[in-house]
């Protein structure tokens, strides 16, 4: 179904609007557009996504693949206002939030048109997308603003599945350790470029600080990981600075400092893609590997 008949989202206030309360459902990343009503939604706690970031060729759309949680709003907005000062507006509000506009376009600037993957008609009248970089996972808004009284928007917030995932007990620790030698941390946190830990790194460090408190004879290598956004020297750097803080923090913890070395690979072992946001997240890590 094309969207034209069909409710699509907006994530601004216009500026000289009061601000509307808050509809169930709405996304806490994003407001809806000033007097927009929320009409359906869909959220998938872990799904794939694309979002188009480039012009339709040979019936084909520019795509980045994502996995995340992904939400889907449709809204139906006020009928006095154009799809112009709609996506003007989204445009702003993305910009306004610390978004980076990755792809703009309106009606033929797009492309031929074609169906995408999980998005389905495209083009609409107009449609805009742009990425969020977070430490703990970037995020992706993708709106498209029909001709008529409609918008929709997809939102991922790109991180790898729960399972596997090392925020968990301790004796999970133990168990990967012991089948494969060296175990993923993904609850350990920093700021883009940055080697401070972040406050809600502090569930992890307690596990792992238990896990050698329960394992006295065990020495580990702390080993920091980066995707290959930037050059490789800072990447490398980088990930040494971040293994050392967790040593720090651990040594803090009343570990002893004899037991564990810290070493940075920078972008050096992936186990995803970087191609791909969802890739480039899961190799944004730290390892633990047995000496």
């Amino acid at each position: 179904m094309r969207l034209g008949s069909m409710p699509l989202l907006a994530i601004v206030l216009l500026a000289s609007s009061p601000a509307p309360a808050r509809a169930q459902g709405d996304h806490p990343l994003l407001k809806p557009f000033a007097g927009s009503a929320l009409i359906g939604q869909e959220v998938a706690q872990f799904n794939e996504q694309q979002i188009v970031t480039g012009p339709v060729q040979g019936g084909v759309a520019k795509v980045e693949r994502l996995e995340g949680k992904v939400t889907r709003l449709d809204y139906q907005d006020p009928g006095d206002r154009s799809s112009l000062e709609r996506v003007r507006n989204y445009e702003q509000a993305l910009a306004a939030g610390g978004f980076e506009i990755v792809y703009r376009c309106s009606r033929e600037e797009c492309g031929p048109e074609t169906q995408v993957p999980t998005m389905g008609y495209f083009p609409p009248d107009r449609y805009v997308a742009a990425r969020l970089r977070r430490p703990e996972g970037d995020a992706w808004v993708a709106v498209a603003v029909a001709a008529g009284p409609s918008s929709r928007i997809w939102i991922v917030e790109v991180r790898p599945m729960e399972t596997g995932l090392v925020s968990v007990a301790a004796g999970a620790l133990d168990d990967n350790l012991t089948a494969t030698g060296h175990v993923a941390v993904y609850g350990i946190f920093f700021d883009t470029g940055k080697s401070d830990l972040k406050p809600e790194s502090d569930g992890a460090l307690k596990e792992i600080a238990g896990l050698l408190a329960r394992n006295p004879a065990l020495a580990l290598h702390v080993v920091g990981h980066t995707d290959n956004a930037g050059g490789l020297e800072a990447n490398m750097d980088l990930s040494a600075r971040r293994a050392a803080a967790v040593v720090s923090a651990l040594a803090a913890r009343g570990v002893s400092a004899s037991r564990l070395r810290a070493s940075g690979v920078g972008p050096l072992a992936p186990v995803g893609s970087n191609a791909t946001e969802a890739g480039r997240a899961r190799n944004r890590r730290v390892e633990l590997v047995v000496q």
